[in-house]
C-alpha cells in the first residue's frame, strides 16, 4: 500500500506510515460525488460565458481605430475618407 500522503510502500496491513507517520485507519475528510463535479464544471463554464460577453460589451464601447487621430485622405487612399 502507497501512502498517499509520501508515496512510501508500507505493508497492506500497516496502520501508520513508517515514513511520515500518516494514520491509514482514518477515512478521508471528504469525497467529491458525482453531482459536486457537475455543479463545479457547470459554474466554471457560467463563469466563462459571464466573462466572455462582458469583455465583448467592454471592446464595442471602445472607439474603432481610426477615430483615434486624424488621418489624411492621401496616406491611406483605400479609406473613404470622412472630413470634418
Amino acid at each position: 500500500m502507497k501512502c498517499p500522503n509520501c508515496s512510501a510502500e508500507n505493508k497492506d496491513a500497516a496502520k501508520i506510515c513508517k515514513k511520515c507517520g500518516r494514520d491509514f485507519r482514518l477515512p478521508p475528510a471528504w469525497f467529491p460525488n458525482w453531482r459536486w463535479h457537475v455543479r463545479t464544471l457547470a459554474s466554471i463554464y457560467v463563469c466563462l460565458i459571464l466573462v466572455f460577453f462582458v469583455v465583448k460589451y467592454a471592446l464595442r464601447q471602445l472607439p474603432p481605430p481610426y477615430h483615434i487621430r486624424d488621418i489624411p485622405p492621401e496616406t491611406t487612399p483605400w479609406l473613404k475618407y470622412r472630413g470634418k
